[in-house]
């Protein structure tokens, strides 16, 4: 369907090296988008910049730490210089980690936010400049079900989530009259390396979490694909300022 061809249009994609990210980046390449890919981690980078080469789209990486604002701003540099424009963003670097509030370190605090949450304004923020001079843009925000559900152990992540949903939220308002829409998307658990590695550090997780589930299973990062595609395409003109749950119903489950 033509609605949903990105054909010629130019995404960014941060934590593009594994996951979500990773999954994120083909599926657009797929619909035809040309791909910027952004992490810490150049070999992962390389990697996924290798299988989308195999599917026609024109792609190149940037090793890029979203804490730090001129990482962030060669990155929007380079790909204004290769592609003269910025269709979409997709913000998905992030991390956790897994304390009890009452032992949570300000350094540690400090590390979740500057990712997750720091690190998606200032990455908004540089693409939405040239999203303002072109009138036209979509940002797209990966937040979780960890922004509206109490996560235990988890007091930082839930905090920058719930911070990415209001920064969507205000950007969405903000930036309308230049013709950019902004929303997010929030995933509950997903078979990432970053949920593996809670599996293996909590015994009986992952089946806590398929009884919790009213689908019985973990989601795939492909499964995050389709809205990621849905709300950079043309079928969402009319959408912003929205997080679209992709959760397996886990948020619409009472008590």
């Amino acid at each position: 369907m033509s609605l949903f061809d990105l054909s010629g249009k130019v995404t960014i994609v941060t934590g593009a090296g594994r996951g979500i990210g990773k999954s994120i980046a083909l599926g657009m390449a797929e619909a035809g988008s040309n791909i910027v890919l952004c992490s810490r981690t150049e070999s992962e980078l390389e990697q996924v910049a290798e299988e989308i080469n195999g599917r026609g789209a024109d792609v190149f990486a940037v090793p890029c730490d979203v804490t730090k604002r001129e990482d962030i701003q060669r990155v929007v540099d380079l790909t204004v210089e290769r592609f003269e424009r910025i269709d979409t963003l997709i913000n998905n670097a992030g991390m956790t980690i897994k304390m009890p509030a009452v032992d949570f370190t300000l350094e540690d605090w400090n590390k979740v936010l500057s990712i997750n949450l720091t690190g998606a304004f200032l990455f908004a923020q540089a693409v939405g400049k040239q999203m303002i001079k072109q009138k036209q843009g979509k940002i797209i925000n990966i937040s979780s079900i960890a922004a509206e559900t109490a996560l235990t152990g988890s007091v930082a992540y839930c905090a920058s989530k719930g911070g990415v949903d209001m920064v969507t939220k205000v950007l969405a308002v903000e930036w309308a009259k230049y013709g950019i829409n902004v929303n997010g998307i929030a995933p509950a658990y997903i078979e990432t390396p970053l949920v593996e590695a809670v599996k293996e550090t909590r015994s009986g997780f992952e089946e806590r979490v398929k009884e919790r589930t009213p689908l019985g299973r973990l989601g795939s990062p492909e499964e995050i694909v389709g809205a990621a595609i849905y709300l950079a395409s043309d079928c969402s003109s009319y959408v912003t300022g929205e997080t679209i749950k992709v959760d397996g119903g886990w948020t619409a489950l009472g008590l």
